[in-house]
């Protein structure tokens, strides 16, 4: 039997059949709103249970119980709102027990909101709880200050969802839980990145792997940074690594298409819900999992799980420390492992590897394997041209 979702059902709001075909066609006579792509992914992650138990945008009881307890409910722990922010002017036109068509950053009509609730809160204070800083230089709060005044609640039915780039890979929460079922996996631990799998988190995937029966490499693909590393690149990477390197029976890709909001702890227990949604039973929490800059501790991600009883998010976190390849022990470890001085451990800087891609120079196989760094340096070269 599968693991539980969150809050016990799997959410489904895609219409189908002939209900989508009326809500189609009512959809051209509702006022109508156009959200930008952030909004867009929140959509589609309400769509298919990937937000399950959400059903809609957070009216404001729920976001402010959300912001200051760290739960939807009691026993349902939950840490960043999912909200619906438009303009004043927009806000005003609206009337709450209406229905609201969304147009998405496309120019496709996507949704249609039964609107059940207009609300205001302060953004510096939404900003501080879920990013514990108000700094504008911080991504997730600059996108947060930049909403409009005016938050719009209530249950969505979505007409259309989201495709992204390599959708083949996009498989939904109903799907991977198939696809578990199908392998005969019944526990599965997941891997969030953004990043290009290197050989520190190959070793994280593996050594987890040891006490699972698969691993769902599942990187993040909704918004991201301007100096991420691009989709494409990152899907070579992981094609890559995996086709060489993994047990294909013990092992799949498929794309989580939600926004990386950089927001550290709080987005580290997020992160393990979605999972968990997906069906998966354990989910690997790394160091400084979600950050961005120095605004969080190390471990703040690992620590923030200790707020929580045991076993309330249903799903089993996965602990690890920073590793790393050592000279002196002859493989990969960490220092819960390791005995020996920093000067026998391989550790290269995001900027260092950088400079050695563009350089064409190749980083030591210790830390990272050569397939990977050739498709890193096609890409370096190219982008610094």
């Amino acid at each position: 039997m599968s693991i539980a979702p969150h809050g016990g059902k799997l959410v489904d709001r895609l219409l189908k059949g002939e209900d989508l075909a009326k809500a189609s066609k009512r959809a051209l006579a509702l006022p109508r709103i156009v959200v930008d792509a952030y909004t867009a992914f929140d959509i589609d992650g309400i769509a298919k249970g990937i937000f399950s138990p959400l059903t809609g945008f957070m009216g404001e009881a729920a976001a402010r119980r959300v912001l200051d307890t760290m739960y939807l409910r009691d026993g349902l722990p939950w840490t960043i709102p999912i909200l619906l922010a438009v303009d004043q002017a927009t806000g005003d036109g609206l009337a709450v027990g209406g229905d609201v068509a969304i147009e998405d950053d496309l120019g496709a009509v996507v949704a249609i909101l039964h609107l059940a609730e207009k609300f205001s809160m302060d953004h510096a204070y939404i900003a501080e709880k879920v990013y514990r800083t108000t700094d504008l230089e911080h991504p997730g709060v600059a996108y947060t200050m930049s909403l409009g005044p005016v938050f719009l609640a209530g249950d969505l039915d979505v007409l259309k969802a989201r495709e992204i780039e390599f959708q083949e890979y996009n498989l939904t929460p109903r799907e991977t839980r198939a696809a578990f079922e199908a392998r005969g996996w019944k526990r599965i631990v997941a891997f969030q990145t953004r990043n290009p799998v290197h050989r520190a988190h190959e070793y994280l995937q593996k050594v987890a792997m040891e006490i699972c029966d698969g691993l769902l490499l599942h990187p993040l693909m909704g918004t991201t940074k301007s100096d991420d590393i691009p989709g494409d690149v990152r899907m070579a990477c992981y094609t890559t690594i995996l086709d060489i390197y993994y047990p294909k029976n013990h092992a799949m890709l498929s794309l989580m298409p939600v926004n990386m909001r950089y927001a550290g702890p709080r987005e580290a227990i997020m992160h393990a819900i979605i999972r968990k949604n997906y069906g998966c039973t354990h989910f690997i929490v790394g160091r400084d999992h979600a950050g961005v800059g120095n605004y969080y501790g190390s471990y703040d991600a690992h620590y923030i799980f200790d707020e929580f009883e045991p076993g309330e998010m249903g799903i089993t976190p996965l602990f690890f420390e920073h590793s790393f390849f050592c000279r002196a022990c002859g493989n990969m470890a960490s220092i819960k492992t390791c005995p020996h001085d920093k000067s026998n451990h391989v550790f290269l800087s995001g900027t260092k590897v950088r400079d050695m891609l563009k350089a064409g120079e190749v980083p030591p196989v210790e830390f990272t394997r050569p397939e990977v760094a050739k498709v890193l340096i096609a890409w370096a070269q190219g982008a610094g041209d």
